[in-house]
């Protein structure tokens, strides 16, 4: 039913949906206006159709979400590509092997990272980013913010930094003193 091109279109109408719905705002954004219409639509029997998941949410999380809700209203979702079908016991199964194998590498990335981090910790490297400037010239940007002679946005646009960057400064600067 959701679909963003003429080929997509093709594809859902051989899939025999009856109605097909248009949405020409992107799967990124979760509040789309052919995802509310498909909420008031959907009955009980009802299979919802879409040419890919992504059509129908963008994160594990929103695809478990909507199968979720579409079993609390006792219909499907089948999906044309990834050839799923939850409203068979070995579709729900692919399914939810997906979401489970989504999750599980979501959590070795996180673990990763956490060891990358502790590992450059481990040899005296500090993550984030670098200091925008220098520190004679964050002394410079503080000074010239005390003495209040030049507005903030001057001072900004003097040093190159933006204005969360020049407060940063000057916080530091008084915790240090």
């Amino acid at each position: 039913m959701i679909f963003k091109t003429r080929s997509q279109h093709d594809a859902l109408q051989q899939a025999g949906c009856k109605r097909i719905i248009v949405d020409r705002v992107s799967g990124i954004v979760a509040e789309r206006p052919g995802l509310r219409q498909i909420k008031d639509l959907v009955r009980a029997g009802d299979t919802l159709v879409v040419w890919r998941l992504d059509r129908l949410g963008r994160s594990i999380k929103d695809l478990i979400e909507w199968v979720h809700w579409l079993e609390q209203e006792g219909a499907g979702l089948k999906s044309v590509q990834e050839a799923i079908d939850t409203t068979s016991i070995g579709g729900k199964l692919t399914f939810h092997i997906f979401a489970a194998l989504a999750g599980f590498e979501r959590q070795l990335i996180l673990e990763r990272t956490h060891a990358g981090l502790q590992a450059a910790r481990a040899r005296g490297r500090l993550g984030g980013r670098p200091k925008a400037l220098t520190a004679s010239k964050q002394q410079r940007a503080v000074a010239l913010y005390q003495e209040k002679r030049l507005a903030v946005q001057e001072i900004c646009k003097m040093m190159g930094i933006s204005k969360p960057t020049l407060y940063a400064y000057v916080r530091q600067a008084q915790s240090s003193s």
